[in-house]
């Protein structure tokens, strides 16, 4: 009887700590950018959950000299606005197996707005992917998760 109980406990300990290594693999939270053409560290992205769709938005910028810069290429209500607290995804839905697919994947620096697809790198949770569609064209960067104690 004393070893059922024992292994009960084990049991639930495991079953415990497989939902919190779930729970931590999630597209939700802060993301380094990293440019895939020339290694430069950009910024930090925030992704998260409003009304059950995936936003992201600029939080801090890493990269020297670009900490003020402001979307002058940009038309509309980003004209001349900071990139530092500016939205880059709006109202991605999740599709499958923790892939989330939406229109509005918005890049600063080229001032244009892409159709976008974010997943986590199967090998490793840490990492992002983070797709943009031009027609039938594609570019794939992997974003780096930040860990905040």
């Amino acid at each position: 009887m004393k070893g059922r109980k024992m292994t009960h406990k084990w049991i639930f300990a495991l079953c415990f700590l497989m939902g919190q290594i779930t729970f931590a693999q999630t597209v939700f939270g802060k993301w380094k950018t990293i440019d895939d053409r020339d290694g430069v560290e950009k910024a930090i992205i925030e992704i998260y959950k409003d009304d059950g769709l995936l936003h992201a938005k600029v939080v801090k910028i890493l990269q020297e000299g670009k900490k003020d810069a402001v979307c002058t290429k940009c038309e509309g209500e980003r004209k001349n606005k900071p990139i530092l607290g500016m939205k880059i995804m709006e109202d991605f839905e999740e599709k499958k197996d923790g892939v989330y697919k939406g229109d509005k994947l918005f890049d600063p620096e080229q001032a244009m707005t892409f159709r976008g697809r974010v997943w986590l790198d199967e090998d490793n949770a840490n990492r992002l992917k983070v797709r943009g569609y031009l027609a039938f064209l594609y570019r794939t960067q992997t974003w780096h998760r930040v860990i905040e104690n």
